[in-house]
């Protein structure tokens, strides 16, 4: 069997941190950072807050995320070097479309437009 990658074991909230220290060195905030998390996987809140209190590692907070978007297929891109719609193990392209999310929102675009929302 296969190594599983580390981010898988990694706790969320060891990097959640790092996602909105990211965004605030470009202008962006927390509540921006927790808007996209929401809008990819439903963990809104309490429910948000709740997964970073109990260290859920990335593998469960995919696993049992309340609702991923069904338009996260519209997050194209490179993040890392990497293609995330070629990615192709299933949860691998999930951190990586949260990744891409949350770089678009670093390098300042539009709410409406990083949501997917049709223009």
């Amino acid at each position: 069997m296969d190594k599983k990658p580390r981010i898988y074991t990694m706790s969320f909230a060891s990097v959640y941190p790092l996602y909105v220290q990211k965004v605030e060195k470009k202008g962006r905030t927390k509540e921006e950072v927790d808007e996209v998390i929401g809008w990819l996987t439903g963990y809104k809140g309490a429910r948000l807050q709740r997964v970073l209190d109990d260290k859920v590692d990335f593998e469960t907070f995919f696993a049992k995320a309340p609702r991923m978007n069904p338009n996260a297929g519209l997050i194209t891109g490179v993040v890392c070097g990497v293609r995330v719609e070629a990615v192709e193990d299933s949860l691998m392209q999930k951190i990586r479309y949260l990744d891409k999310l949350v770089d678009e929102l670093a390098k300042g675009k539009k709410m409406a437009s990083i949501l997917r929302k049709p223009g």
